[in-house]
């Protein structure tokens, strides 16, 4: 079947905060920014109730709310939508193309803005509301939910890293927190075990997994039911809050082979920039961000992005994660600023052409690309 082909200046993978903002940005610069999102655009911020910690809504707005008014302001600068999931990406040239069941797109840029899943259990009454408790006291994330949990008994499940520091945090605003783990030990590093342990509100049940959060609509979560892994023994325990602390998993697994990642599979970008390894393409918001993960950063790791990818397209260096930088035409600045690769793998030095005392030129050395943010001397 012959597909429809689509070609764009900037291209965006995802619709989440950090996608919509690099969306904003992008269109108000002129670059007729397509999304290409799946069936539920807005990411995770879609299954969340209440946002209280989005600057600008001092008396909070509801998640899916909030990506609404996202995506209508994006609209209202021109992005075009697309819904459809990419089966393949090629990023070995530009235009870099990507594919999904019905279209061919073609990109000069790509800003990657996947986003990242929670891990969840899988077990009943887990999902989001009405199919079951998530939202109404089940959550993955301690800072984006733990303030209305105040004066509560709550449990974290994990052993983790992620598990300690969540754990940690909702001791601010829990009654109790109690650590259910699968295991008889923690994984976590030993800094963040001995936080916990050290914390006169946290809890441990060992060798331990949830079984069923228990609950309705009307009441919230009311308790989980346990199993002891090691004698079988079920129990209920009283709790009005889960939070599922076993990780996350970005949403990067179509570009493995052509992005550099850490081991768990986020995006490695420049620092200094959105850049990847591959000229041209960006990642922003949880795709390339293990550690924030939250909704006000996304949105300014995707303006990043959008920014990187304006001055691409104008000629203009980008830092990569080397620390070079380069440009759409394929010079290479060095990163200590004092030369420039050219496309044909000359090296001249960046710095001003020479001139003799009556002002003409006397050797053009090549062009200059200043640090960010300074100025040439004259």
């Amino acid at each position: 079947m012959t597909k429809n082909t689509l070609h764009r200046e900037v291209v965006i993978i995802g619709s989440g905060p950090a996608g919509l903002t690099a969306a904003i940005y992008a269109a108000r610069a002129d670059l007729k920014p397509l999304v290409v999102h799946g069936p539920q655009p807005g990411g995770q911020l879609t299954i969340t109730t209440e946002v209280e910690n989005y600057p600008g809504f001092a008396e909070g707005i509801q998640g899916p709310a909030l990506m609404q008014q996202f995506e209508e302001q994006a609209k209202r600068f021109g992005t075009e939508f697309l819904t459809a999931f990419i089966d393949k990406v090629d990023l070995s040239e530009r235009p870099f193309t990507l594919w999904t069941e019905d279209h061919e797109i073609k990109a000069e840029t790509l800003i990657v803005a996947a986003g990242a899943s929670a891990k969840w259990l899988g077990i009943p009454n887990e999902a989001p509301a009405p199919k079951g408790l998530g939202g109404m006291g089940v959550s993955a994330c301690a800072t984006c939910d733990g303030f209305f949990f105040r004066g509560k008994p709550i449990i974290v499940v994990g052993g983790g890293d992620t598990a300690m520091e969540e754990a940690t945090f909702l001791t601010r605003y829990a009654s109790r927190v109690t650590v259910v783990h699968r295991r008889d030990h923690l994984r976590a590093s030993k800094i963040m075990q001995d936080k916990a342990f050290a914390n006169p509100k946290i809890d441990f049940v060992w060798n331990t997994e949830v079984l069923e959060i228990i609950g309705s609509a009307e009441t919230g979560v009311t308790a989980v039911r346990l199993r002891n892994t090691q004698t079988g023994a079920e129990s209920e325990f009283a709790c009005e809050g889960v939070f599922v602390a076993i990780g996350h998993k970005p949403n990067t697994d179509i570009f493995k082979g052509w992005l550099e990642m850490d081991d768990v599979g986020y995006i490695r970008t420049a620092g200094r920039s959105m850049a990847t390894n591959v000229p041209g393409v960006f990642a922003c918001g949880d795709a390339q961000d293990s550690f924030y993960r939250q909704a006000v950063t996304a949105a300014g790791t995707g303006c990043m992005a959008a920014i990187d990818a304006e001055r691409f397209l104008d000629s203009l260096p980008v830092p990569t994660p080397t620390g070079e930088e380069v440009t759409i035409e394929g010079e290479i600045v060095s990163a200590d600023h004092e030369s420039i690769t050219m496309p044909d793998g000359e090296v001249v030095p960046n710095k001003p052409p020479e001139y003799e005392s009556d002002g003409q030129t006397a050797q053009k050395v090549g062009v200059v690309y200043a640090r960010p943010n300074t100025e040439l001397s004259s």
